[in-house]
């Protein structure tokens, strides 16, 4: 995930990293570390600054270097993420058990998030998008 894309909307948005951390709910520390790499944004605070930048969080994952706004505004919905999921893994042939390995995490947590019952982890979110080459806009949408 690139952390200069996190510096350059902080940047954009003419904020300190106080001032945006104030704003997603979290200590400056946490925000540092996100900008530094050594965190990773959960996915309750991407979509929180998505929104707030009006920005596309695929830019924020550095899935994308072009920096365009936000089609919609987007909000946390596990079921429709599931769908996407399942969508996805259908569509390239795969087993949940298969999604599991590319990811390194069970089946069961796959289930999970298919069936939306949990909030994906945005690590595993990248690196589905990264795999199979989808937009996570298009996943949270």
């Amino acid at each position: 995930m690139k952390c200069e894309h996190l510096i350059f909307i902080r940047n954009r948005l003419g904020l300190s990293q106080r001032k945006l951390a104030d704003f997603l709910k979290v200590s400056k520390s946490t925000y540092a570390r996100w900008e530094t790499g050594e965190k990773i944004i959960p996915l309750t605070h991407l979509i929180d600054l998505c929104n707030f930048a009006n920005i596309s969080c695929d830019y924020v994952l550095g899935l994308t270097n072009i920096k365009k706004e936000l089609k919609s505004k987007i909000s946390l919905n596990n079921k429709n993420i599931g769908k996407k999921l399942k969508e996805i893994r259908i569509k390239n042939n795969l087993t949940q058990m298969d999604i599991a390995k590319v990811i390194n995490t069970t089946q069961s947590v796959i289930s999970a998030y298919e069936n939306g019952l949990v909030t994906i982890q945005t690590s595993f979110l990248y690196d589905i998008c990264i795999k199979y080459q989808v937009s996570a806009e298009w996943i949270l949408s």
